[in-house]
């Protein structure tokens, strides 16, 4: 609830809610201070709340600084979000069952998502009967494009945030800059999905099944009443499950919110509870349906510590091609949108589809997100120029499928095209020094972990959704070496997290641009040590 005042002269203005509720009203200059957010009303922004009480700097028993000012003559007055009356909270443990019922549902809808995204890929089987030679080239390059377009038009005409991997659509909803419209979002990005990785694009199930988690969450909120911090908490725990549903990986699902979206989770007991409790709930019901075993189970032997050189070499390495990786992708994406204004928006899905059933028959690794291919790699012994050429080709059809606009992530494309340059690491790397048995699959595992953390920029969840995924906990000492090192090198590159930029852009083209990080808000992070040093 947003409420004005004018206000004439210097003073102090309350306003009596009822029932039984008095706040003070805030004075801001027109000029100086942006409204709260239209999504969430009350909402302030960084510059708002630091002038609603003590600045973050400030320590106990004063001495911190401030940049704000005493209210001038003339302003509008308004209640921020901390000094709302209370709304409405159910108890603790009605929260927690709401977060552990959301969590089961999530896991339930992304269990047959994953189910159901296997069994479609398999319609190339059915046209190889049928066709042959050129004439089957022609019928997989016609069935993948009709998929994918009729993917983009489900997006286009109901849901345009469905676009994509939905990760960053729910940090702008818990930052309260998005709006997640479940009854829309969770029939489109289910179908649209299907679709999309059915026909072979390299898209991951991720994006889908943690925008569908959020939905979930969301829906629960909206049938509960809940106030805006519970809402906001939940999201979390929705996005969460729907990314344990996904890898069955519920750890690192838990650490996915704590890192990547640190900047928006309203931390607390409460809602870090709820978290762990949905991304439990979506990891039990997933085992019931699918199994219990890691989704990308491979075997590496313990290496001798003499080789964790060789690993930060990799990590070196994998910064560099995160942030290659990152700047790629969205330059695809305004690439691919200044086609779509110029000529048709399904100019570049119609393309790349095509392309994608060509590829199905002629180059099937450079095809789907990847889960297949990244066992499949670790045991094959290719040599060099076939893995280049992986390469080369997982990066350029990744970043062609994303730009399509259709349902789909980027973690599984981004493990297996880190697979992928691991492997050819080890292999460049054994011409000059024989390596040990299985030391190949090893350079591939923790590079999943470097190319992770470089591009998403979440080193911590880097290190253990490969431990969870692949079940290695052999390799963690090389593993946390490889992400951290490719941390440092995109930092000190200049990369910035891909779900942040994608952020940005989205809201750059809905208008919805946020205003700058007031200098004197200490987010709190890994990332926040220039925001610490500018107070020293």
């Amino acid at each position: 609830m947003r409420l004005k005042v004018n206000v004439f002269t210097r003073q102090i203005a309350t306003f009596s809610s009822p029932p039984q509720a008095s706040v003070a009203l805030e004075t801001r200059p027109h000029a100086r201070w942006p409204h709260p957010s239209p999504v969430f009303p009350g909402r302030a922004t960084a510059a708002q709340s630091a002038c609603g009480g003590p600045p973050p700097s400030a320590k106990p028993g004063g001495g911190g600084r401030s940049s704000c000012r005493p209210p001038e003559t003339t302003g509008t007055a308004f209640v921020s979000e901390s000094a709302q009356p209370a709304e409405p909270r159910p108890s603790d443990a009605i929260y927690y069952a709401i977060a552990l019922a959301a969590g089961a549902v999530v896991g339930l809808i992304g269990s047959y998502f994953h189910l159901g995204t296997v069994a479609i890929a398999s319609w190339i089987t059915h046209l190889k009967p049928v066709f042959s030679g050129g004439s089957l080239i022609l019928a997989s390059s016609v069935t993948a494009a009709i998929m994918v377009v009729a993917a983009v038009w489900l997006v286009r005409t109901f849901c345009p945030e469905a676009a994509g991997s939905g990760v960053q659509e729910i940090e702008g909803a818990m930052e309260g800059l998005r709006t997640v419209r479940w009854k829309r979002i969770l029939p489109v990005k289910f179908v649209g999905g299907l679709l999309a990785l059915g026909s072979g694009l390299v898209a991951g199930r991720e994006g889908p099944t943690i925008h569908m988690g959020a939905s979930v969450a969301q829906a629960a909120s909206d049938w509960f009443r809940l106030p805006v911090r519970d809402t906001r908490g939940l999201l979390a725990a929705g996005g969460a499950a729907g990314l344990a549903a996904a890898f069955n990986a519920p750890l690192a699902a838990i650490l996915f919110v704590i890192e990547e979206t640190r900047r928006q989770f309203p931390y607390g007991f409460r809602t870090y509870t709820a978290v762990i409790l949905g991304s439990f709930a979506s990891a039990v019901v997933c085992e019931l349906i699918t199994g219990t075993s890691p989704a990308l189970e491979m075997f590496a032997p313990k290496l001798p510590l003499v080789w964790l050189p060789a690993f930060f070499g990799l990590g070196i390495v994998l910064g560099v091609v995160g942030v290659l990786f990152n700047k790629a992708l969205i330059a695809s994406l305004d690439t691919s949108l200044k086609i779509g204004r110029r000529w048709s928006p399904y100019l570049v899905p119609l393309v790349v589809g095509a392309a994608i059933g060509a590829l199905l028959i002629l180059r099937p690794e450079a095809t789907g997100g990847g889960e297949v291919l990244v066992i499949a790699l670790a045991q094959k012994n290719l040599p060099l120029a076939a893995l280049a050429i992986v390469v080369v080709i997982r990066f350029v059809m990744t970043m062609f499928s994303y730009s399509t606009g259709v349902p789909g992530g980027i973690f599984a494309p981004i493990l297996a095209l880190a697979t992928s340059i691991g492997l050819l690491y080890a292999t460049v790397l054994q011409l000059a020094l024989p390596l040990p048995e299985g030391a190949q699959a090893a350079f591939a595992i923790a590079a999943m972990g470097g190319l992770f953390s470089s591009t998403v920029r979440a080193p911590l969840v880097g290190m253990v959704l490969v431990a969870e995924l692949t079940g290695a906990y052999t390799l963690l000492v090389p593993v946390i070496l490889t992400c951290v090192t490719a941390n440092i090198v995109a930092e000190a590159l200049g990369g910035r997290p891909i779900y942040e930029v994608l952020l940005e852009r989205t809201l750059r083209l809905a208008g919805l641009t946020p205003p700058p990080a007031d200098a004197e808000d200490a987010v709190g992070g890994w990332d926040a040590r220039e925001r610490i040093a500018s107070k020293d």
